[in-house]
């Protein structure tokens, strides 16, 4: 492992949409030159002492790399995890998995590529005292076993200790697959409980699994729906031992399109989260799936993106957060003065959202990151994330935005 002094940088901006003003700080900025990893897609996880992990889409040995974030003081210095070698043994390019701990402190998430058939992995980073040790606990084989390939989001637990994740593509017809992971006596066991076939069925997942109240687990897949092809949320659920899918929402462009993020969840059991496309201005939107009786939902926009230079354009996978209060944040691609992304919150007030921008990339202006493609980790009132490019090194940051 190799540690690195991190350099802080300072930013406030004031909102384009509101008197109030949020502040920046560039919390580490990666480089491409000096074995460190780069293009940070990823968004990040905190412990709780504050340490933030997450992962790079390049660089270690050219595959990317796992990293911590550790905080002494108000000060971080990187340390890396792992470093992906790629080939049988091990994952390459962790795509945008934000990875998740267990109750003991371990670390899982997925690669993109790497293992046995080179289409991807699922890892675990097992912790002891200051020590990671990684173990790859599956091995993806594509269409040829009729297995998923090419995860792109990260995994979930559900209450019981189970793992679930999503693979864009593979399966039966090669339009993606849903897992589940069990563990006993410290061995897992990998299923694939569902396999997409288009149509409103949905095809190419690339969020992940939220597991929501009664058993159901809940997604989204990019494309799907046979009228418009716009994209879908799903949910899954078990019926006398078999998984069951059933369509919960069909996209169009006027309400949002191509779904491409893991959604959240509040505690009435309502969904949230972001289209790429979509919308008012066809640059995306934020919804809002509200649970009703007999757990139908019922779709609403809260917010379409303008873009320009005073509003963001394009959440690429980023998804949403909620914090106590109903307040929703993310972060979007694209849009804002320079056009290199945003960090917006939807501020829940008598019922009603209002979006402020809390945040403007500005690598033009100030060595900033820019391109956000993940969304933000909510710690003590903070929010944390990453920016694949941009930055000291053009290599992108880890920042922190203070609401």
């Amino acid at each position: 492992m190799r540690h690195k002094a991190l350099v802080l940088l300072a930013m406030t901006l004031i909102l384009a949409t509101t008197a109030w003003a949020a502040s920046e700080k560039i919390l580490y900025n990666f480089n491409a030159f000096s074995g460190d990893g780069y293009y940070p897609y990823s968004a990040l996880v905190a412990d709780a002492n504050g340490n933030l992990y997450g992962t790079t889409q390049s660089g270690g040995a050219g595959y990317g790399t796992a990293f911590e974030l550790k905080l002494s003081g108000k000060t971080y210095t990187e340390v890396q995890l792992h470093v992906f070698i790629a080939g049988v043994n091990d994952g390459a390019y962790p795509e945008y998995s934000a990875m998740v701990f267990d109750k003991a402190g371990n670390l899982y998430g997925t690669t993109y590529e790497g293992g046995t058939a080179n289409v991807g992995t699922v890892f675990e980073l097992v912790h002891s005292g200051s020590t990671w040790t990684e173990k790859i606990l599956h091995s993806f084989l594509g269409t040829a076993g009729k297995d998923g390939a090419y995860p792109q989001a990260g995994l979930s637990f559900d209450s019981a200790g189970n793992l679930y994740g999503t693979t864009e593509y593979g399966g039966k017809n090669d339009e993606g697959t849903v897992f589940q992971m069990t563990q006993s006596k410290g061995k897992w066991t990998y299923k694939v409980i569902h396999g997409f076939s288009g149509g409103n069925n949905g095809d190419y997942p690339v969020g992940g699994i939220t597991p929501g109240p009664d058993g159901y687990y809940y997604g989204t897949t990019y494309y799907g729906g046979t009228t418009y092809n716009e994209g879908v949320v799903y949910r899954l659920f078990q019926a006398r031992g078999v998984w069951v899918s059933q369509t919960v929402f069909l996209f169009n462009s006027s309400v949002g399109a191509n779904p491409n993020s893991t959604l959240a969840i509040d505690p009435a059991g309502n969904l949230y989260g972001a289209t790429y496309d979509g919308g008012a201005n066809n640059l995306g939107t934020v919804f809002k799936l509200k649970r009703g009786s007999n757990d139908k939902y019922t779709e609403s926009v809260l917010y379409s993106f303008k873009g320009g230079t005073n509003d963001g354009e394009y959440p690429y996978e980023a998804g949403v957060i909620l914090d106590a209060t109903g307040d929703i944040f993310g972060t979007t691609h694209y849009g804002g003065q320079y056009n290199e992304g945003t960090v917006y919150e939807l501020k829940l007030t008598a019922g009603k959202y209002k979006e402020i921008i809390l945040h403007v990339f500005a690598d033009t202006a100030s060595n900033d990151g820019y391109y956000p493609l993940a969304g933000v980790t909510l710690f003590k009132g903070n929010l944390y994330g990453t920016a694949y490019a941009g930055g000291t090194h053009g290599a992108g940051v880890a920042f922190e935005v203070t609401p």
